[in-house]
């Protein structure tokens, strides 16, 4: 500010004029507003039926949230039912809405408070998650830098590990998929179990058998087992090399967690998490010793906020994060946090990312690169193509 004086040089007291540059900052202040949020439902029906050990499915539905500010568009997404849509119009727009497009981190302590009566986890948080992402996108788009770049790159690339491997595939359909994988460069993949117990060895040995015995090979039962039919099979797996056991029982179960990662044989990490929807889900099971790696999912644990918060937690336990599907998205976190391990190259999301978005992350040697060459996180909604879906 400029002090006005009177003749004999004092200065006039309360009395001041804006500078130039003072003038500006107040004017990027006013003009950088998060407009009203616009949200779109996308259902992609599966090319067949697909289960796990505990769900089936047959379509997947993405919710995307468009924020505007200025002349820019951020973009976030999530996987959740259409509800979520609703949440997101109807209670979460009213407190973004008119806030600073800088800084997200206030727009979602506010949509915390806002969900206060309504149960954090589950849909408010995936909503949480999505708007969290478009305005984190918005920002970085303002800036006009990756998403990498705003949140502070520590690496070039993030390993990923093929994820499919349904339980409704037959024999030939897994053995294809996962090989596949493999011959793409991809060192690591990851297989459904759980529905059917007793033809989950015979399962595992073809798939070590499809793949080799070099690539690592991980299986996820999605909590389908008690603690000691796990510990049981665990053995076996050991047998064929398995070096990654997903959610053997529930992720509820943090007593049989724990019992599992102490008792597994040695080369085989425990893995959960997906299902964290806020800080203190993520610091309970690291707390209880549950896990040798801490999945977190961006569209579901608060967006970029959120995940930065759980990798934080996982640098102070010595423990690596490892993010679960959405790889369009996870992409350029991976790359901006230390205790990294890897990225779930999730056959579903994939399939859909590439349908709906214009040059999503794409396989270079069997790893993702963010796109330094486009700001925020590189998307773009094809419209013709994604109108086909929209519920």
């Amino acid at each position: 500010m400029q002090e006005l004086r009177v003749a004999d040089g004092h200065p006039l007291e309360s009395a001041a004029i804006p500078t130039a540059e003072t003038r500006r900052m107040n004017f990027l202040q006013q003009s950088l507003r998060i407009q009203p949020l616009r949200v779109s439902v996308y259902e992609v029906p599966t090319e067949q039926m697909e289960s796990d050990g505990t769900f089936q499915w047959h379509s997947t539905t993405m919710v995307a949230v468009q924020a505007v500010s200025g002349n820019q568009r951020g973009m976030g997404y999530t996987y959740a039912d259409s509800a979520t849509a609703r949440l997101i119009t109807d209670t979460l727009a009213e407190v973004v809405t008119g806030a600073d497009a800088m800084s997200p981190a206030a727009s979602y302590a506010a949509m915390w408070h806002r969900v206060r009566n309504l149960g954090r986890p589950g849909i408010c948080s995936m909503a949480i998650s999505a708007v969290d992402c478009a305005l984190w996108d918005l920002k970085a788009r303002l800036l006009g830098i990756p998403m990498v770049t705003l949140l502070g790159q520590v690496r070039e690339k993030a390993a990923v590990y093929g994820s499919g491997g349904f339980t409704s595939y037959t024999d030939e359909q897994l053995a294809k998929q996962l090989s596949g994988w493999v011959n793409e460069g991809i060192p690591r993949v990851k297989m459904k179990i759980g529905r059917e117990p007793k033809r989950d060895i015979e399962r595992v040995r073809l798939a070590r058998e499809a793949i080799g015995f070099t690539p690592e090979l991980y299986v996820d039962a999605n909590g389908a087992y008690s603690r000691k039919q796990a510990l049981a099979l665990a053995d076996v797996f050991a047998d064929f090399n398995v070096r990654w056991f997903e959610e053997p029982v529930s992720s509820d179960d943090l007593e049989g967690l724990r019992l599992l990662r102490d008792r597994a044989p040695a080369g085989m990490d425990i893995a959960a998490g997906e299902y964290g929807y806020d800080i203190f889900y993520f610091h309970r099971m690291l707390a209880a010793g549950a896990i040798d790696v801490q999945q977190a999912d961006i569209t579901r644990c608060g967006g970029v906020t959120g995940f930065l918060q759980v990798a934080a937690l996982c640098q102070a336990h010595n423990i690596p994060i490892s993010c679960h599907t959405a790889p369009a998205l996870h992409a350029h976190v991976a790359c901006a946090v230390t205790p990294f391990r890897n990225l779930e190259y999730f056959y579903d999301h994939v399939r859909i990312e590439n349908m709906l978005f214009d040059a999503p992350p794409q396989l270079i040697n069997g790893e993702l690169r963010p796109d330094l060459s486009r700001p925020g996180w590189g998307l773009a909604v094809k419209r013709a193509d994604a109108d086909k879906f929209a519920a």
